[in-house]
């Protein structure tokens, strides 16, 4: 999607992601870095059809010779749309040389996590005058072993029925004002085995997958 906004406000955010400043190992920081803003120079400029235009005139004069005209360009990922449910995915590998490895470190997550500092201050489903989008974590998936082999178990909270969930599900209406963790009950499953857990054992976990769903 191209976007002609004021380069004065193209990457404005939410809340001020400068203020963050997210711990090393922890989700804040895998999402500042994924949303951080970049510069595309050299090799990575930007195809700008509107410089083209400019430099060979409109396209049905343009022949067979036609040059592309290539452009330095800010490049910046962030959230147009806040999700009813957020699932955030972390790549555990790297390459070693020729193989892949499994990053077996902790990532520190939080019970109830602000999208706010990720997400286009033009965000389509949130407020307007609203500076937060909050998340309360429901599910985790853990994966233990190598890259070659290993077995997946997970943790997850058995709480009430969430009626503002439903409502942004099936009507992509938000009217509720939790800012508190949804309360319920944590169970860590492994194949056919269930067992209760506390959440400091859920967020101590190495986390492959994450479930949030939407308080605010």
């Amino acid at each position: 999607e191209v976007s002609l906004d004021d380069p004065e406000t193209a990457f404005s955010t939410l809340a001020n992601r400068e203020e963050l400043n997210p711990e090393e190992d922890s989700i804040h920081h895998c999402l500042y870095q994924f949303t951080r803003n970049e510069t595309l120079t050299e090799t990575n400029k930007l195809l700008c059809d509107v410089c083209t235009q400019r430099h060979c005139g409109p396209k049905n004069n343009v022949k067979s010779e036609k040059k592309y005209v290539y452009t330095n360009a800010k490049k910046q990922m962030l959230v147009s749309l806040a999700p009813p449910i957020l699932t955030l995915h972390l790549k555990r590998f790297q390459h070693a040389g020729f193989n892949l490895q499994k990053v077996n470190r902790h990532i520190k997550f939080p019970e109830v996590i602000d999208l706010a500092p990720f997400c286009t201050a033009k965000c389509k489903n949130v407020a307007e005058g609203n500076t937060k989008v909050l998340y309360s974590l429901y599910g985790v998936v853990e994966h233990s072993g190598t890259m070659r082999s290993g077995h997946y178990t997970a943790y997850v909270k058995m709480r009430a029925m969430n009626n503002h969930l439903s409502d942004l599900v099936f009507r992509g209406q938000s009217q509720a004002l939790e800012t508190e963790p949804v309360k319920g009950q944590w169970f860590h499953i492994s194949d056919t085995h269930v067992q209760p857990v506390s959440v400091s054992k859920v967020l101590s976990s190495q986390a492959y997958l994450l479930f949030y769903e939407r308080l605010l």
